[in-house]
């Protein structure tokens, strides 16, 4: 059987060609081509790249390169006066937002984690890609991105560029790793969605939301005005915590804090200003507190709802 021909443009690479090529490379696996990162005898494809037209119209898959967008067959470049449109938040598609448009569902099992790669991975990397800034710093420094690391692959100007295309497979590599851990991700952030919501509805008091099992919850409960702290198992330790709920997902600022003289305080003196006889620690940033058992997280939460009031 003839391999798959996975062709994209030579040279210089970004995240969002790296990222095309890990979809496609895990959407060929899930239906069963023979696979290799590398490519060669064992796999059922190979990368191609390059900038030769007559090369690029023999490919199965083509993205990043070739002027056209036709999902119809496999065409997934987004470089042509016109685009390829935008994605659902209103950002310019890339390649990897056009490869996964017709593939995410697939390649993560469903359109409700398809959904959630697209917003936590593909989106920004379609605005990086198409030169739209997503952040704004109020400081000297900016954040380190996904698409830094891969920069950071790329030859200087003092060193030899021969072993290029070389580089550009250990980034699909790396990238196919990252790629199939955020689909477990949304997979199983999807399946805890509905115990989180149905936490939520059934508490007595939906300020304190009170959940069994450690649920990332921060993606669900922001939707909601009410929640304020919320109480978990974690994962290391015989310990509970109580976190606080962030405004929303970009942004690391609390609905509500813990108390200013709780900060960085553990064990007997934060038992004893919190009148809590379990009580661990409190960040100093006042956004999490600990205590050893689920009572005494759940009091944590109530008493900086009380201090909260009395203000």
């Amino acid at each position: 059987m003839p391999k798959k021909k996975l062709i994209t443009h030579n040279g210089s690479f970004h995240a969002d060609d790296i990222f095309a090529a890990a979809a496609l490379i895990l959407y060929l696996e899930k239906k069963n081509e023979a696979f290799s990162v590398q490519g060669g005898p064992a796999s059922g494809w190979e990368i191609i790249r390059t900038r030769d037209e007559e090369i690029i119209k023999t490919g199965d898959y083509v993205f990043d390169v070739g002027g056209i967008y036709d999902e119809a067959t496999n065409r997934f470049d987004h470089h042509q006066a016109e685009g390829a449109g935008q994605n659902p938040h209103g950002i310019e598609y890339s390649s990897l937002g056009l490869v996964w448009k017709k593939f995410g569902s697939e390649i993560a099992g469903g359109d409700k984690p398809a959904k959630v790669v697209e917003k936590r991975l593909c989106a920004p990397i379609d605005a990086w890609d198409n030169g739209q800034d997503l952040v704004k710093s109020a400081h000297e420094v900016g954040p380190y991105y996904l698409q830094s690391v891969f920069n950071a692959m790329l030859p200087t100007w003092k060193e030899q560029t021969e072993d290029i295309d070389e580089i550009f497979l250990k980034c699909v590599k790396l990238a196919r790793t990252v790629l199939a851990r955020e689909i477990i991700q949304a997979q199983d952030m999807a399946e805890a969605e509905e115990a989180i919501i149905s936490a939520y509805q059934n508490s007595a008091d939906q300020r304190i939301i009170i959940l069994e099992k450690n649920y990332p919850f921060e993606y669900v409960l922001v939707n909601y005005p009410e929640p304020l702290f919320v109480v978990y198992p974690r994962k290391t330790g015989d310990s509970w915590g109580a976190k606080a709920v962030r405004k929303d997902f970009k942004s690391f600022e609390s609905r509500k804090k813990f108390p200013s003289d709780w900060a960085g305080l553990r064990d007997a003196e934060l038992a004893k200003i919190s009148g809590v006889p379990d009580a661990m620690f409190c960040h100093r940033a006042l956004f999490t507190a600990v205590a050893k058992s689920r009572e005494g997280a759940i009091a944590l939460a109530k008493q900086a709802l009380q201090v909260e009031s009395a203000k």
